[in-house]
This record gives C-alpha cells, structure tokens and sequence, in this order.
C-alpha cells in the first residue's frame, strides 16, 4: 500500500475527466440540434457543408431574382396586351375609313382617333416601368452600333449573328411627306448591297416606316436601321431639336423622290447584349436573358399610318396585320420567358429541398442516438465520482498499520 502517489485515484481522476468531458460536447449537441459544434468535430464535413449553406442561400436568392423577372414580364405582358386592344380598334377604323361611302370630312375625324391611339401606344412605351426602370423602350433590347452618326440600329432579331457587317451601299425613295419608300414613281425597287460581314445570301430590303427600314434575310435574320437625313441638293435638314422633322422634297421633283442615304459604307457592329440579365442560380454565369423589344410605332410599322384618305386607309389595312403579328411575337417571347421562369423556380426549390436534406445530413443531430449516449456518459460520471471518491479514501486504510 502506498500513500505519497495514489495510482487508483489517478485513474479515476481521468476517467472523470474524459467522461464529463463527452457529456459537456453531448450537451451542446443536444442544446444547439447540431451534430458540429466546433471545427474539430469535424474539419472536412464542416467545410463542405459550410459549402452548401452558402450555396443554399445564394438558391433562396436566385429564387426571389426569378420571382422578379416573373413580376417584369407580367407588366409587360400586361402593356402589350393594351396595345394589342388599341391595334384591334385601328383596325376597326381602318375597316371603316376604306369603305367609299363616308367622306374625307369623315375620315378626319376617324384619322383623329388614330393620332390619339397612337399617342397612347407611344405614352405606354415610355412610362411602362418596374422599380423605377423603363422596361419596353428599348432598354433591354438587344444593341447594335454603327459608325455613322446618320445610322441607327433600332432593333435585330435573335437569329442575326453577332460581329461586324457593313452596308456597301443603299438606295431609298421618299414620298412627299418625306417617308421612306421601297419603290419610285416608275416602279424601280430600292436596293441594298452588302459588304463585308455574315449577311444571308437573299439580304434585301423588306419594309419601310417612316425613316425606319428593315433588312431581311433567311432562318429568321431581321435587322432595323433609323436613316437620318443629310444635306442633298433639294433637301432641307431636320431642325435639330426637332427629331421628328422631315426633309422638303424639292420643287417639281418626280415623286417618290430618289435619294441616295449617306449609308454607304457603313459598318454595323451587332454584340448581342443589352438583355435583361436575371441571376436565377447562386453561382457565377448562371443567368436567363431576358430580351424585351422596344415597343414603337416604327418597330410596328405604322408611325406613318394615315387614314384621312381613301389610300391611306387601304395601306393602313396592309399594314396593321404586321403590326399585331409584331406585338403577338413579342408576347410569345414573354410568355416563353415566363414559362421558362416557372421551371426554373421549381427546379431551384427542388434543389434546395435535396441540399437542405444533405446538409441536414452532415450538419443536424440524431436527438435519439445522442440522447442515448448521453445518459451514458451521465452515469460514467456518476460511477467516476464514486470511484475517485473511494481512490481518495484507499490511502487512510494505511493509518490501521501504523497504530
């Protein structure tokens, strides 16, 4: 027996230790739910699940940024489906202003209701608005530049590649109120000739509004200039801060007037941006393009449309069934985009539904299991107390020696 080192009450001074040790870690397991208290519970499975909660909340994120898109496209939606209304009514008084019977005196008046719709058209370009930022004057169009201050790209569709192309030469025809024209008085088309660049084989000039002219081409190629008047012999320039204005045809000039534009030798360059980006994922490049086409009575093809005449009510005719196949187009784009929207929140909630249940996984408690061991380590604890306490008396059993 020995009294100077009590061996026994080491051990048990250890065994307690280690033993109220486990049931402090179990006790914070089973107050915080959590099976990783500390990085050294765990170092690897901490990492990666730390991992997936910020992948997990970039999701919620990316969820609430679709949502929003959804919002957008629905006011769109919502805008283009009044301007389908007015278009439908244009219609109506096309349908009237064409019929022989009523008066030039009476088609005035139908062309007046025409000028207002058409105000109104351009008043819901201009003032449709999500959180303070315009959504169908052309802000999240696609964007083209060129490098000719008297050419502007107005729109192009989606299947035009991006790079550069360049207009070898262009030759329209104006009418006396200074609107574009495909054709001249004898019946010779106006003529476009490509240069450089990945223009389709069948390029061509297919349509004119106002000052506005559209290339078209095979599989869907579509581009909109904006031609800007020069100075030309016969030719009054436009006051500059009169945008609106257009050129005087000269005196005695056959009408349509020829007029070679200063868009020889243009080039074009098409970049493909200037959608609306929409971060629908928690990662980088994980983005939709949202594209919403400028809404205008040009892009339409009826800024020029005139129903005060018995012609003009004919060539408002012609030109209203593109006018609405426009605006419809643009609607099945936001539908698409609407759907595609949908499915994709679905599939992000069924994402974070899975990686919410794996980091549970690596992350949660089994309140069961660790209940269990934590009654345990309870009586461990109990049974080290009275081993330690019963060490510490071994050593006075020596004094029954000593008397």
């Amino acid at each position: 027996m020995k009294i100077a080192y009590n061996a026994s009450a080491v051990l048990a001074n250890n065994s307690l230790f280690r033993a109220d040790s486990q049931l402090s870690d179990s006790l914070k397991r089973l107050s915080s739910g959590l099976k990783i208290i500390n990085a050294k519970d765990n170092p690897s499975g901490l990492a990666m699940a730390r991992r997936m909660n910020a992948q997990i909340e970039g999701i919620s994120i990316a969820t609430q940024n679709a949502s929003d898109a959804v919002s957008v496209i629905e006011i769109a939606d919502g805008a283009l489906a009044e301007v389908h209304l007015i278009l439908q009514r244009i219609n109506e008084l096309a349908v009237k202003a064409s019929n022989e019977i009523i008066t030039n005196d009476d088609r005035k008046m139908i062309q007046d209701e025409v000028a207002a719709l058409k105000h109104e058209i351009t008043r819901i370009s201009k003032t449709t608005e999500f959180n303070g930022q315009k959504i169908l004057d052309g802000s999240f169009d696609l964007r083209g530049y060129t490098d000719n201050v008297e050419v502007k790209v107005t729109s192009y569709s989606d299947y035009v590649p991006n790079g550069i192309y360049e207009i070898s030469a262009l030759e329209v025809f104006y009418d006396h109120n200074g609107n574009i024209v495909l054709e001249d008085a004898a019946g010779n088309p106006a003529t476009f000739t490509p240069g450089a660049g990945n223009w389709p084989a069948n390029a061509r000039i297919s349509a004119a509004d106002g000052n506005v002219i559209t290339i078209s081409g095979l599989k869907g190629f579509e581009m909109k200039f904006e031609l800007r008047t020069t100075v030309t012999p016969g030719f009054t320039l436009p006051s500059p801060g009169d945008p609106d204005a257009k050129p005087a045809i000269p005196p005695g000039a056959p009408v349509p007037y020829t007029y070679a534009t200063a868009a020889n030798q243009t080039k074009i360059e098409v970049v493909g941006f200037g959608s609306m980006d929409m971060q629908v994922g928690a990662n980088q490049g994980q983005q939709l393009d949202i594209r919403i086409p400028r809404l205008s009575l040009e892009n339409m093809g009826i800024s020029n449309i005139d129903l005060s005449t018995y012609e003009g009510a004919l060539d408002g005719l012609s030109k209203l069934p593109k006018a609405v196949n426009y605006i419809s187009s643009a609607r099945s784009h936001m539908g698409a985009y609407q759907n595609r929207l949908e499915h994709t929140i679905s599939n992000l909630d069924i994402t974070t539904e899975n990686m919410t249940s794996a980091y549970s996984r690596i992350m949660d408690v089994n309140m069961a299991e660790e209940m269990t061991k934590y009654t345990t380590l309870q009586i461990l604890v109990q049974a080290s107390t009275s081993m330690l306490a019963q060490a510490n008396e071994r050593p006075s059993n020596v004094l029954q020696l000593l008397q």
